[in-house]
């Protein structure tokens, strides 16, 4: 359910942002419409495998962040129409035009920023190691230098992990979605797992059996989630979204979605970064 954040050469990441290898522009069939509002219909894609930001549920796109985003589109009266999109490839649809908004935890960073906007942060999130019995002796990030770890691809914890282990280390394994990733702990095939702490703490919730113990280490920066649009072709899009998004924490919806997904009040941080101060390019990264 959440989102967050890296370090990459500015022509590194936008190489692997637009990848098209596994999931193109394509998508799957499972969808979900905001509330019935006038003008251009806006196609918005997430990768619904990360809960409880964004997943399926009967066919749907669920979560935190498609609650947070259908509030501001009746706030504003935008028409949207919500397509569940592979991680991998997701940022190649929104260069090609056949996505107007990505909604899918996204971590904003500099790097991104190059080739991206963003609207005003809507989370706040930081990396999570999980591990099981295998990981016991773990304490901090620093003891996952030499051991094996699960991340899904391209994502934040994908890019901390490399910085602690380097680029080509075969202890880092890369699974398509985080659920996978998480499977991969279970199943014994690594000693930890890393991720933004929202997903992975909403797996642990899941799985009490599994005993998975969770710790995020004082050196993790904060992360923050934007909407993502676009480099330099939406301004009035994204002046929307950004006014909506304010509105909505004025009036307090935001509040009660977040109530919603996680059982609590939204951190007083959470509710006002500006996006410049959102995501130093030197730490680790949501999605």
């Amino acid at each position: 359910m959440l989102n967050k954040k890296n370090t990459f050469s500015a022509l590194a990441l936008a190489a692997v942002m637009f990848l098209g290898a596994c999931g193109g522009s394509g998508g799957s069939a499972a969808s979900s419409d905001s509330a019935p509002a006038s003008g251009k219909e806006y196609i918005v894609g997430l990768d619904a495998t990360y809960a409880p930001f964004e997943y399926e549920e009967n066919g749907q796109v669920v979560g935190f962040s498609a609650d947070v985003l259908k509030a501001i589109a009746e706030n504003q009266g935008l028409n949207l129409k919500l397509v569940n999109t592979p991680w991998e490839g997701i940022f190649a649809t929104l260069d090609k035009g056949d996505r107007d908004i990505i909604s899918s935890s996204v971590t904003i960073t500099d790097e991104r920023k190059n080739v991206m906007d963003f609207t005003d942060p809507y989370f706040e999130a930081t990396q999570m190691i999980v591990t099981g019995e295998k990981g016991a002796a773990i304490q901090s990030f620093n003891d996952l230098k030499s051991r094996t770890v699960s991340v899904q691809s391209g994502t934040t914890g994908d890019l901390v992990m490399q910085k602690l282990q380097g680029e080509q280390s075969a202890m880092i394994k890369r699974f398509e979605t985080m659920p996978l990733a998480m499977k991969e702990l279970l199943n014994g095939g690594v000693e930890a797992a890393v991720g933004d702490n929202g997903v992975v703490q909403n797996f642990v919730n899941n799985n009490p059996d599994a005993k998975l113990r969770t710790l995020v280490d004082n050196g993790f920066e904060k992360e923050y989630y934007g909407f993502a649009l676009r480099k330099g072709r939406d301004d009035d899009l994204m002046a929307k979204l950004n006014a909506g998004l304010a509105a909505i924490k004025a009036n307090g919806t935001y509040d009660q979605i977040y109530a919603k997904w996680f059982n609590t009040a939204p951190a007083a941080a959470e509710a006002a970064p500006a996006p410049a101060e959102a995501a130093p390019a030197s730490a680790a990264s949501a999605q």
